[in-house]
């Protein structure tokens, strides 16, 4: 056993814990950053659900599953004719792991770069703070105990499973056995139709499974800005996605290879389903078991989250928490910001986030990307306001790859012209909101987007079109 003396510990290596580190590090401080998660050689794999069985390696299938389904749909149309087309899944699969573990070998290198320590173990306090500061107890692949001045926990989430119907990761997924399902099911079942449901369920139904989404809420997409949500649910629809709103799920039943599901419809009615897997995604609970919580009295609130304050500060002096263990959207930019801004503190400095202008992305396609207040929520805050529209149809570089569906969205105040929310479903929408997210940082107007020369042909232009929209002034439709 050995004792060693850090300024910042940080627990998780996340996007919040590895940017919080490598922060840190930057300004000065000896850091060490803990993390238990392993890879399948017993290495570590650092970088948090999002790397390892989350944002990263969703997006790779995405990329691979909408490779597949152009080849066998679209390339004829651009005078490509693709013979003899078959799915090779284990390649596919292959590859994803392949850029989960550049990803996770690149948080390494940094944390060499930057000179923050790695341990490779489950961190948790063993007990109150001492003359050296808090006592870190790893225990895994490195066995010991640390102390830290300042502590940054950052330990994430978990995907939460429905009552009865525990992951097993075979029949009942998760977000992890979602992405390495080894054959592609004929029937796959979804509970939820959030971001990672839509997600999961777009990539196996492109692959040839048939898909059922059950929601639980009348609404599809309720924090999407209604417009574009309902432009969702149609083109999902007409993809072949079955989408079921308003479903009360009574039980879930496996089989010895097959999963049912017995819930009532929208209109009340018992309904019975059989699928080969099913996807469950019904949100995320707060990963803070195994802590030590209760060791120190760290505060915890009603629903499980680390209970901060404005600036991520915990109860306890010197200890703060970011990213999905907290308040606030669990998305990983978010735990980013946050990580930056606690590591600056921490150095006296003013580190900042601003909840209000953090994107969202749902990486189907079309891609769903929205930053800011939606039209229902300034209509039901009675804010005066102005709307303009710009579908992708009359785009012409969306013309041209072939990809029309959509639209951007402005919402500006009807006084001030300032931007209030941007709403964007279609082709690129991920790139193309940080043009918004940037206005909005800088309290533009929408005419300052109008004015601004755009390039031609390029689909951010329907982002000035819309614009101009606001005025009613398009000049392309």
């Amino acid at each position: 056993m050995s004792n060693k003396q850090f300024d910042v510990v940080v627990i998780g290596a996340g996007p919040g814990g590895y940017i919080a580190a490598i922060r840190a590090a930057q300004l000065g401080f000896s850091v060490a950053c803990v993390d238990e998660w392993s890879n399948a050689k017993g290495g570590p794999a650092p970088g948090g659900t999002c790397t390892n069985v989350g944002c990263i390696p969703s997006k790779a299938l995405l990329q691979s599953s909408e490779h597949y389904e152009h080849a066998g749909h679209s390339f004829k149309e651009h005078g490509i004719d693709v013979s003899g087309l078959s799915l090779n899944l284990g390649q596919m699969v292959k590859r994803k792991d392949t850029v989960v573990k550049q990803n996770n070998d690149g948080i390494l290198f940094l944390f060499k770069k930057n000179k923050v320590t790695f341990f490779h173990g489950r961190a948790a306090f063993g007990g109150a703070a001492g003359a050296e500061g808090y006592p870190i107890a790893i225990a895994g692949k490195d066995n010991e105990t640390i102390n830290a001045k300042q502590v940054i926990i950052a330990t994430g989430s978990n995907a939460r499973a429905l009552p009865g119907a525990e992951f097993d990761e075979k029949l009942i997924l998760s977000n992890t056995g979602a992405l390495a399902i080894d054959a592609v099911p004929a029937n796959l079942g979804v509970i939820g139709a959030g971001v990672i449901g839509l997600e999961m369920g777009s990539v196996w139904r492109r692959l040839g499974s048939k898909v059922t989404v059950l929601e639980g809420l009348p609404t599809f997409l309720g924090a999407v800005d209604e417009q574009i949500a309902k432009e969702a649910h149609k083109l999902f629809t007409k993809q072949g996605l079955a989408i079921s709103l308003g479903c009360k799920i009574n039980s879930v039943t496996k089989g010895a290879d097959n999963v049912t599901v017995e819930y009532a419809d929208a209109k009340g009615e018992a309904v019975t389903a059989v699928f080969d897997k099913l996807i469950v995604s019904i949100g995320r609970t707060p990963n803070t078991n195994g802590l030590g919580a209760d060791k120190v009295g760290l505060a915890l609130d009603e629903r499980g989250f680390i209970a901060v304050d404005g600036d991520c500060k915990t109860n306890l002096p010197n200890v703060w928490a970011v990213g999905d263990v907290v308040r606030g959207p669990m998305l990983a930019h978010k735990a980013e910001e946050e990580g930056v801004a606690v590591a600056e503190r921490i150095a006296g400095q003013h580190g900042h986030t601003n909840f209000d202008t953090i994107p969202w992305v749902i990486y189907t396609s079309p891609e769903i990307a929205w930053v800011g207040k939606t039209e229902q929520q300034l209509k039901a805050e009675g804010t005066p306001y102005k709307a303009g529209t710009f579908p992708f149809l009359a785009n012409g570089r969306a013309r041209a790859l072939g990809d029309t569906s959509g639209m951007v969205k402005f919402l500006a105040h009807a006084t001030t012209d300032e931007i209030l929310g941007v709403h964007i479903i279609g082709p690129m929408a991920s790139e193309l909101i940080s043009e918004a997210v940037v206005a909005m940082e800088f309290k533009a107007s929408a005419e300052d987007i109008a004015r601004i020369c755009h390039a031609h042909p390029s689909l951010s232009e329907a982002t000035k079109e819309a614009a101009l929209a606001i005025d009613k002034r398009t000049l392309n439709f």
